[in-house]
């Protein structure tokens, strides 16, 4: 065998096994975060926030739940299924008025008289509630129409 030959494939089997101990022993800086002086906080929207508050809600994570349906009503006043989880959320933590008000909201946004009507669940809510909450319930204020 040539002496070239030799001497390359020695150099090639060198790089071949040493190439990644040596690689190993570079030290890498981590990529450093751009930082946002305002920390500005920018919601993913109503939709998003609803779905997650009712993964929260699966999980009985109420006050996770609570914060996200509050972040989409926050953020988009008129979508009707933002209301519809702060109503299960305020049930299930027992404050009956505010669940019912919410429940109210919810049939009051649904941009549909058909879809408020196929709102059984939260018909039946209204109903348990307000017949829990006795005489003393007053509905609050229709909304202003905008």
């Amino acid at each position: 065998m040539p002496r070239w030959l030799e001497t390359f494939r020695a150099a090639a089997l060198g790089i071949l096994f040493t190439g990644p101990w040596a690689h190993a022993q570079v030290k890498e800086e981590p990529p450093s975060p751009k930082i946002d002086a305002n920390w500005n906080y920018v919601s993913p929207g109503p939709v998003k926030c609803v779905e997650v508050g009712n993964v929260y809600l699966r999980k009985g994570n109420l006050k996770g739940a609570l914060s996200r349906f509050q972040e989409a009503v926050k953020t988009g006043p008129h979508y009707a299924p933002g209301y519809l989880g702060l109503g299960k959320v305020y049930e299930r933590m027992g404050l009956k008025q505010k669940a019912l008000e919410n429940y109210e909201r919810y049939l009051d946004e649904l941009p549909s008289s058909k879809q408020a009507a196929e709102a059984k669940d939260a018909h039946r809510a209204v109903a348990r509630l307000q017949k829990e909450m006795g005489p003393n319930y007053h509905p609050p204020n229709p909304i202003p129409p905008q």
